[in-house]
């Protein structure tokens, strides 16, 4: 039997008001239940958790050792509950507040404007504001209370303090041409070792959480490092300055997506499966989400299964 069927919320309501007052009256009162509405619900319970709940203590009551255990879970499920109801019947009224989103390179142009699409797709009027930047500058607005949520990659471990992650999907970096390149006519084996000896170099800035897995992904690979790349974070000017100056452009799959798909960039046969990484949710910790920052991550997630 499902413990659904068995197990109902008032359940939950009446053992946590029970623990709290210790006394079966005045949980009733403040419930608006009978007593033996309350000690019956209790019986329930304690028949769902196949043990005793609550035994006699002298002239009044008190949680036995298994009612001590359970207190704290049936107290966090009761609050989650509450709040999830609480948050989902003020959304309209509370939706008004400005949702701040900081947008790494690799989402700012696929999976964010999609959940923002569908929010209003489906009556949301909340006013949203989208930064992009580097990792470090979003983190650092983030911790600042300058804005709700980052979308990006992982953050390096020492970059998380006071914040936690959602992981949404995994992505890779590619390495992207104009369709009329040189190197496109070529395959992997016959791409140079020097690769980025003949043309210019647009790379991800140090500060990148990509940079560290580009250059262990060129040292695997026997390619050396380009002498004087030039380090952009703006998917505008990269994609103009590979276009018009055939220019080589290390940058994440996300970023790229569409020119790839119609044809206005060309990825080079390079094996860059070892820069997948996690992509999702930066939020700081203990801070409670307000609604309508809630719905957009909840569509975010949507987006991305």
């Amino acid at each position: 039997m499902r413990l659904s069927s068995q197990l109902k919320l008032r359940h939950l309501e009446v053992f946590v008001e029970v623990a709290r007052k210790m006394s079966v009256t005045q949980a009733a009162e403040r419930l608006g239940m009978t007593q033996p509405a309350v000690t019956r619900a209790l019986r329930e319970l304690e028949a769902v958790c196949e043990k005793p709940l609550v035994e006699k203590h002298g002239r009044g009551i008190r949680l036995s050792a298994y009612g001590e255990m359970f207190r704290d879970y049936a107290g966090r499920s009761l609050a989650l509950t509450r709040d999830g109801v609480d948050l989902l019947r003020g959304l309209d009224a509370a939706e008004g507040s400005k949702v701040t989103i900081g947008a790494l390179p690799t989402v700012s142009a696929t999976v964010v404007p999609e959940a923002l699409a569908s929010i209003w797709e489906q009556g949301g009027r909340s006013r949203f504001s989208v930064m992009s930047g580097d990792n470090q500058y979003l983190l650092d607005l983030l911790r600042r209370g300058e804005l709700d949520v980052v979308v990006g990659r992982l953050p390096a471990p020492e970059n998380m303090v006071g914040l936690d992650f959602d992981p949404l999907f995994r992505e890779r970096v590619t390495v992207v041409v104009a369709p009329d390149h040189p190197l496109t006519s070529l395959d992997a084996a016959h791409l140079p070792d020097a690769l980025f000896g003949e043309y210019p170099v647009l790379m991800p800035p140090p500060a990148s959480i990509i940079r560290s897995s580009v250059e262990r992904m060129f040292l695997e690979q026997g390619i050396s490092m380009p002498d004087a790349p030039i380090e952009t974070v703006s998917s505008t000017f990269g994609r103009q300055f590979a276009l018009a100056h055939q220019a080589i452009w290390v940058i994440s799959h996300g970023v790229v997506r569409s020119d790839l798909a119609s044809g206005v960039l060309v990825a080079l046969p390079l094996d860059t499966d070892s820069t997948r990484g996690p992509v999702g949710l930066c939020l700081r910790s203990e801070h409670r989400l307000s609604p309508a920052a809630a719905r957009f991550c909840a569509a975010l997630k949507n987006v991305c299964t």
